[in-house]
Order: C-alpha cells, then structure tokens, then sequence
C-alpha cells in the first residue's frame, strides 16, 4: 500500500496516527501542498479533487480520510472500528458530524481564515463577519461536543477509542495553529489531552507542529 498525503493535513494526520497505532506500514508519497504539488498533473490523474489524502492498494485507489480509515481498519480488523452493526453506526454517525458541521465552522470559518491568505475576505468588514459567525457556530458544535458526545465518556463514542477520535482529535488540535483556548469546554480538553498522550502523537505530529504551528507563535489571533 502507499498513502499519498502531507504531514500538516488535517485530513492525513488522522490516518497516520492510526496507522502507527495499529502497526500499519505503507509507502510514502507526500504531496507538498504548499508547493502546489496536489495541483500537478502527475498527482491530478491519481486524485482528480487535487487533495489528500489518497490511498493505493494494488491498484486500488481511495479518496477521503474518513473512507481511508475504514477501510484500513476493515483491513487490520481493527478493534476502533468493530463488528457491531449499532457500534460501527454509532462510530459513522460521529465521523459525519465531524466531517460537516464541526469541521466546516471551526475549521473553515473561523481557524484558515485567520492562518491562511486565500481563505480571509479582502474587505475588513466581511472578514469580522465571517469570523463571528464562525465564533458562534464553533461554539455550538464544541457544546455538542462537550456534553452529548463525550461527557462522561474516555472517547467519542464511548469508552473505547475509535475512528471518530482519530478523525476529531486532527480536527480540534488544528485550533492550536491560532492559540485556541478550549478549557471552557471540559470534558473536550480531558479527551483531547488523553488522545495527545497517545505513545505516537509526538512523532506522528513532529512536522504538524513545526511546520504549521511554529510558524504562527507570535501572532494574534481572534479567540472563540
């Protein structure tokens, strides 16, 4: 197998951590998407969406990061996707709602468009309004988050990790590039805090860290 992916993704680093918790090696490709590499014809036919990640199995492509995990969990018949019909449900259900609202306003409307130039509006005014609809909707979803989905829970969707965890922990750790303060939200940063002492979170997330959160310590940001 080779994975086609860049370390910074938000939507690979969910399926490298998994793979090194799960003792899974694949080939290497990493996609620089800072260079515009995903824009390439070269790397255009093997995923036509120019984005990562993308999976090959012996001819076999696959796009999504939430597609990609499934199936290598199916593959290693991984225990953080199990058998159970009303379990894996539960766990697809999870990696929806991550996938679309929560991805989509804390992500796209409130953390790239203070980190990246081609997600902020040029007109100042649109730019506040934007991230103050961002602001509220984040909030919402971290609510949610907090008290439906974890509460009294070790992980998303119950006590055990699953896919969901390795999905949203990418997701939620993406706020570190603008300094998000999460410790309103209790129970959000208990499980976030036991998903980063994970024995492979540090290694998994070296470059994440030094090539995406580094570069922003000294700057100012607008907070939820």
């Amino acid at each position: 197998m080779k994975l086609y992916f860049h370390d910074v993704s938000t939507t690979s680093r969910p399926i490298l951590l998994f793979a090194a918790d799960e003792n899974i090696v694949f080939g290497s490709n990493v996609v620089d998407l800072f260079a515009d590499a995903h824009k390439q014809a070269s790397y255009s036919s093997v995923n036509p969406s120019q984005q990562v990640p993308t999976l090959e199995d012996d001819g076999f492509l696959l796009t999504e990061s939430s597609a990609i995990l499934k199936y290598l969990a199916d593959k290693q018949g991984s225990a953080a996707y199990p058998q159970n019909l009303q379990q894996r449900a539960r766990i697809n259900e999870c990696m929806d709602w991550l996938n679309t609202g929560f991805y989509r306003d804390l992500g796209y409307n409130f953390i790239y468009p203070q980190a990246l130039p081609k997600f902020q509006c040029k007109d100042p005014a649109a730019q506040a309004e934007k991230l103050a609809f961002g602001r509220e909707k984040a909030h919402h979803w971290l609510n949610v988050l907090d008290t439906h989905l974890i509460g009294t829970n070790d992980f998303l969707c119950g006590q055990q990790i699953s896919l969901a965890d390795y999905l949203g922990i990418a997701m939620l750790t993406l706020g570190e590039v603008v300094h998000l303060d999460y410790s309103r939200w209790r129970n959000v940063t208990r499980w976030a805090n036991g998903m980063k002492a994970r024995p492979n979170w540090a290694r998994v997330n070296e470059l994440f860290y030094a090539h995406f959160v580094a570069p922003y310590k000294d700057g100012t940001f607008e907070q939820l």
